[in-house]
């Protein structure tokens, strides 16, 4: 019999269009629990036959969110999929073999790579080449650092790899995705305010430039095409806004 099982932990907000797939491709957990940070759509309603747990908070940040969620899961591994994540079917199997002999394994947590899709493509370049996260794990070794935006697990203990990636549809229409940067944007200026001093030239020209530089030729955007030159070019608007919104936070204007 195992010692443990496994609880799958879905974070969501106005994620109708997302909550049945991503919910179907964790079935095979032993506990799912779905984590809504008061949707005004009928995600919940949609999400009703395929989860075990609901959860509702109010959004303060991502890893506040998933920090106050892990310790309310019922079982010691959590597998914590986003909504616009999908398990795939070999990620699946690969988590269940492992799962079948998970107290011979030194870790603690395992990097999942990513299969990241934008504008209708496989983004295979444009800095996402290389993408993983910690999101399997348990719940007793591991949180989440406390940082506003691109938070990852801090693990006490060895962290291991798996083979097969996770699906991620980043993309849901242009006007959505710039206002997800607006929100990026507003929560580093949070977390680059104790670290960022006086704002000037340099933060608000040279770093947009050089973003922009970094994802479209050094990490081979121009391969990706028309959607590579998007991403380059959204990286440095949200580098620039990520400075706008510090230098209006501390001036205390919206």
């Amino acid at each position: 019999m195992q010692k443990y099982k496994i609880s799958a932990i879905v974070p969501c907000y106005n994620e109708s269009h997302n909550i049945v797939e991503v919910l179907k491709s964790v079935e095979f957990c032993d506990e799912v629990v779905l984590v809504d940070s008061n949707s005004t759509d009928n995600t919940v309603a949609l999400a009703q036959p395929y989860i075990n747990k609901l959860l509702v908070r109010e959004y303060e940040h991502s890893a506040s969110q998933k920090n106050w969620a892990i310790p309310q899961a019922a079982n010691e591994w959590i597998l914590l999929v986003d909504a616009d994540e999908r398990v795939t079917p070999a990620l699946k199997e690969e988590i269940l073999n492992l799962f079948e002999k998970i107290d011979e394994q030194p870790h603690v947590g395992y990097w999942i790579g990513r299969l990241n899709f934008f504008m209708g493509k496989q983004v295979r370049y444009s800095g996402w080449k290389n993408d993983k996260v910690i999101r399997f794990f348990r719940k007793s070794k591991c949180r989440y650092a406390d940082k506003h935006v691109h938070s990852e697990i801090i693990a006490d203990g060895s962290v291991g790899y798996l083979k097969n990636k996770l699906t991620h549809y980043k993309y849901v229409g242009i006007d959505a995705h710039m206002r997800k940067l607006q929100r990026y944007a507003s929560h580093q200026a949070l977390d680059y305010d104790q670290k960022t001093g006086k704002i000037t030239f340099f933060h608000i020209i040279i770093k947009p430039i050089w973003s922009f530089t970094k994802h479209y030729f050094i990490q081979r955007g121009f391969l990706d095409g028309f959607v590579g030159l998007t991403i380059a070019y959204l990286r440095g608007y949200m580098v620039f806004m990520r400075y706008v919104k510090l230098w209006l936070l501390r001036r205390g204007i919206d």
